[in-house]
C-alpha cells in the first residue's frame, strides 16, 4: 500500500481528498497498471473498441413501468398509472405525467416496453449478475480496453454513488458489490470516487481539507507533491505500477474530470436537482426519515453531469447508482412510499436530470458517442396493492435508452393488456448486455483475440431487436 500524508495533518489514513465540494476519496491506481501487460499485448488494440462510452443509470429498487414509459391509461383503475399521463413528441406514445421534461424528448429516445429481467429480488442485476459473468459490465469493458485510458490515465470503468457528488447524501447498507470483477481480477475493478472500492486501497492522498479551498490551492499542493517525488529517492524505489499511479494522480487528469467547478455555472444549475429535495411528506416512510429520498434528489443531476465529464476524459463505462437502499421500491409499507408519493420523491428528479443530460449531450455533439441506459433490477406488479403501492415483479420492467447510435424515436415491443408481461418482442438482460457490448466493442475483432472467449460469447448473444 502507498499512502501519501501531510505531516502536519491529524487526519486518518481514510480521510477523503476534496476537490471543490466533490469527494474524490483517494485514487487507488497501482492495481490498474498491473494490467499493463494485457493492455500492451492483445487487449488494447484500437480495432477492438468503437470509441463509444456507456452510462448506466441503475434505478435501484425497481421502477414501475406504469408510472414511467407504459402508463396503460385505458386499463382499469387498479392497473393504470396513478399519476396521469402526458403526450410525448411521438404520436400516440404516452408517458406517466411525472416525466414531463422527458416527454418532449421522446423522439430522441428508445423505449423498450417488452423488457424483462426475470428477477423479483433486490440485487444489482443486470449490472452485476450471472448474465455479466458476475462482474460489473464496466469491468468486462476494462478487460478489453485496458484498465486505464492510454492517453489520459482515466480508469476505464467507474461507479458513482450519491456520495460522489453530495456530502449530505445518506449512505445505505448496500445491495451488492458494484465493484465486483468475477474471475477477471481486481485490476479491472471500477474506480469509485468518494468510495471504498478495491481501487482505492493501494494509493491514497490524505491531506487537510482546509488546504483545498479552491482549485488553485489544489493544483499548488499537487505540484508540491510532484516536486517532492522528483527530489526524493523513495519514488525510485516504487515499482513501475506505483510510479505510474503517482504520475496519473499528479497529472491532474482524473482530478480535473471530477472537478465540477470547471463547468459553466449555468450548466451546473441546469443539472441541479436539489430543488426536489426535503419534502415533508417523505417522512411517512423509513427511507424518508433516513434521508434517502432527499439524498437522491440532491445528487442525481450532478451525478449524471459528472458521468458525462468522466466519459469525455476517457472513461468507457460509468455506473450511476441512484442509492444503496432502493428508492424506486414503492410498496407503500412502513419502509417505502406509495406510488403517488414515491414518484414525487424520485420521479421528478429523475425526469429533470435525464432531460438535462440529453440536452447537454446534444449541445456538445456527443449523442453518437455516449449511450445512456436507464433501468432497474425489476419492474412492479400490474395491480396496485391495498396501500396504493406496487410490489416486486420479474416479468416486465421499464427500459429507456438514449444516444450511442441506437435507433431514436422507437418503441420496441409491446406489453400485455395489463402491463404484466411482453406481448411482442420479449427482451432480456442478456440482450441488454449484448447491446452494450456491441455499442462499445468491435465484437467481430474481440472474437479473434485469445483469452477473451467468455466476453466474446456474451457479445455473440442477440442484442435488443431493432436498436442497432
Amino acid at each position: 500500500m502507498l499512502t501519501i500524508h501531510d505531516s502536519s495533518s491529524r487526519l486518518s489514513r481514510r480521510r477523503l481528498l476534496s476537490v471543490g465540494s466533490l469527494a474524490l476519496g483517494g485514487l487507488s491506481l497501482s492495481n490498474l497498471f498491473a494490467a499493463d501487460s494485457v493492455r500492451e499485448t492483445s487487449a488494447a488494440k484500437p480495432s477492438l473498441l468503437t470509441g463509444k462510452s456507456v452510462i448506466f443509470l441503475f434505478q435501484q429498487g425497481g421502477p414501475s413501468q406504469f408510472e414511467t414509459f407504459d402508463p396503460k391509461p385505458s386499463a382499469p383503475s387498479e392497473i393504470r398509472t396513478v399519476t396521469g399521463v402526458t403526450q410525448t413528441s411521438l404520436p400516440g406514445v404516452l408517458f406517466g405525467d411525472t416525466l414531463s421534461q422527458l416527454a418532449p424528448l421522446a423522439h430522441k429516445l428508445a423505449i423498450v416496453r417488452s423488457f424483462q429481467t426475470g428477477n423479483a429480488t433486490h440485487n444489482i442485476q443486470p449490472i452485476v449478475g450471472p448474465e455479466s459473468l458476475n462482474a460489473n459490465i464496466g469491468s468486462l469493458y476494462a478487460r478489453i480496453a485496458g484498465a486505464t485510458h492510454p492517453e489520459t490515465g482515466m480508469p476505464s470503468s467507474a461507479v458513482l454513488f450519491p456520495q460522489s457528488v453530495s456530502t449530505k447524501a445518506a449512505k445505505g447498507s448496500g445491495r451488492g458489490d458494484l465493484a465486483a470483477t468475477g474471475a477477471l481480477g481486481a485490476a479491472y475493478a471500477p474506480f469509485i470516487p468518494g468510495g471504498t472500492g478495491q481501487l482505492l486501497k493501494n494509493l491514497k492522498l490524505a491531506l487537510s481539507p482546509d488546504r483545498f479551498q479552491d482549485r488553485q490551492e489544489l493544483r499548488a499542493q499537487l505540484d508540491g507533491l510532484a516536486r517532492h517525488f522528483e527530489d526524493e529517492s523513495p519514488f525510485e524505489s516504487f515499482d513501475r505500477n506505483q510510479q505510474q499511479a503517482c504520475e496519473v494522480l499528479l497529472s491532474g487528469s482524473v482530478a480535473d474530470a471530477l472537478d465540477l467547478s470547471r463547468e459553466d455555472p449555468e450548466l451546473v444549475e441546469r443539472y441541479d436537482t436539489t430543488r426536489y429535495a426535503a419534502r415533508d411528506d417523505w417522512r411517512k416512510s423509513n427511507r424518508g426519515q433516513r434521508g434517502y429520498y432527499t439524498g437522491h434528489a440532491r445528487s442525481l443531476g450532478k451525478s449524471l453531469l459528472l458521468a458525462r465529464r468522466l466519459c469525455e476524459a476517457g472513461c468507457g463505462f460509468v455506473t450511476v447508482h441512484c442509492d444503496y437502499e432502493g428508492v424506486w421500491d414503492m410498496h407503500a409499507d412502513g419502509n417505502n412510499l406509495n406510488m403517488l408519493d414515491g414518484m414525487k420523491a424520485v420521479g421528478h428528479s429523475f425526469d429533470h436530470a435525464v432531460a438535462a443530460f440529453i440536452e447537454d449531450v446534444e449541445a456538445r455533439g456527443l449523442s453518437e458517442k455516449i449511450l445512456l441506459i436507464c433501468t432497474g433490477e425489476m419492474g412492479r406488479t400490474p395491480r396496485i396493492n391495498r396501500n396504493g403501492g406496487r410490489d416486486h415483479w420479474a416479468k416486465l420492467a421499464p427500459l429507456m435508452m438514449y444516444g450511442g447510435g441506437v435507433a431514436a424515436g422507437k418503441v420496441i415491443g409491446q406489453s400485455s393488456r395489463d402491463g404484466g408481461e411482453p406481448a411482442t418482442d420479449p427482451q432480456t438482460s442478456t440482450a441488454l448486455i449484448s447491446t452494450i457490448l456491441h455499442t462499445m466493442l468491435d465484437t467481430a475483432q474481440v472474437r479473434l483475440q485469445p483469452g477473451l472467449g467468455a466476453i466474446a460469447r456474451l457479445a455473440e448473444k442477440d442484442p435488443i431487436t431493432g436498436l442497432l
